[in-house]
């Protein structure tokens, strides 16, 4: 069967029913790929890296040769794969550029009886969209509020109410704090994070309100987008305080089950900022179960750092909501009661 070049409109369209082959290197696809598809390299990392050299030192025809000699031997492992991934024998492929990897595979899968769609542009033509998606001005809403105010069990339960929301600790597999990668899986590069969160977005109306979490830059490893991070900095926020019993029970929780050896890590690692003697204090109640004793201790340090940072971004519209010792149900009614008085400048159109 022969190929088909689409356009990446078509193919955000059709990959919810065609499945998605990325031919480049593991190593690329690790840094950064289209959500939903599936690893199959026409070149390894090493491959590549060995192309590339004679690329810059010989030229394109004498990589094209070097590309073909190496795998050469390894056509009738990529088609068997193929074959054991894509049953049906029938996907949508895509390279870097769109050029010569997604080719060579199109050509190899089409001679074992494949039908092939191949996106034009490449991966490149994606990753300019979602670039260029988690950049653009949207209307958010900004829930804030100390550690252990329950932000996070908020958003979800918005959601499940309609509400367009965005969970950006758990796109970014971390949970922002020194804490905040325990029991989580690895995080994904800046680059994929923001190809998730785009994908997000494209689910929400340009004239959607989203709710968002009040984040730092940084969340673990993961960089915010300068644009977003402007954006979420000048946006309505709605500021949450609870009563510390309660900050401290919910994070014992959550907390408490968590691998001793981590935990103690994580206060480790804020030793220089919470001094020798706080440190010490904080770790002995780990190593004896004494929970609420430990998170108390480290509520003193997280308390001072959002207050500063709080401090240090003015908005202008500021809502402030005291949510103690109040049920879910009556929480998310003043939310959204909330939500309604927000003044906003300007109307996001479609």
């Amino acid at each position: 069967m022969k190929e088909t070049l689409i356009e990446l409109e078509q193919f955000l369209e059709l990959r919810g029913s065609i499945p998605i082959l990325d031919s480049r290197s593991e190593g690329e696809f690790e840094q950064g790929h289209i959500p939903g598809a599936t690893n199959l390299p026409i070149l390894n990392n090493e491959e590549r890296k060995i192309v590339g050299t004679i690329y810059k030192q010989q030229g394109n025809q004498e990589a094209i040769m070097k590309g073909f000699d190496l795998v050469g031997p390894r056509f009738h492992a990529i088609i068997q794969d193929a074959l054991r991934l894509f049953p049906d024998k029938k996907i949508m492929t895509y390279c870097w550029r769109g050029g010569m990897r997604s080719e060579i595979m199109s050509w190899l899968l089409s001679v074992a009886g494949f039908e092939i769609l191949r996106l034009k542009g490449g991966y490149k033509t994606y990753r300019t969209l979602t670039y260029e998606t988690v950049r653009a001005k949207r209307d958010f809403i900004i829930l804030g509020g100390k550690t252990g105010v329950g932000k996070t069990v908020l958003l979800h339960e918005l959601a499940k109410r309609g509400e367009s929301v965005i969970d950006l600790e758990n796109l970014a597999q971390h949970k922002g704090s020194s804490f905040g990668g325990i029991g989580q899986p690895p995080q994904p590069s800046i680059e994929h994070f923001e190809n998730l969160l785009a994908e997000q977005l494209f689910k929400i109306g340009h004239t959607e309100k989203i709710w968002i979490e009040n984040e730092s830059r940084r969340i673990g490893k993961v960089n915010i987008a300068d644009e977003l991070y402007a954006n979420i900095i000048q946006s309505p926020l709605i500021e949450i305080t609870k009563s510390d019993i309660e900050r401290i029970n919910h994070i014992t929780n959550e907390y408490a089950a968590l691998p001793q050896s981590e935990l103690l890590e994580a206060v480790k690692r804020l030793q220089k900022k919470l001094g020798g003697k706080r440190t010490s204090e904080a770790m002995n109640d780990i190593m004896e179960h004494r929970h609420e004793s430990w998170i108390a201790n480290m509520l003193v340090y997280y308390d001072k750092t959002y207050g500063y940072e709080l401090d240090s971004h003015q908005r202008e519209q500021n809502f402030q909501l005291d949510l103690s010792n109040t049920d879910l149900e009556k929480s998310l009614q003043q939310l959204l009661a909330l939500k309604n008085k927000i003044k906003w400048k300007t109307q996001l159109s479609d």
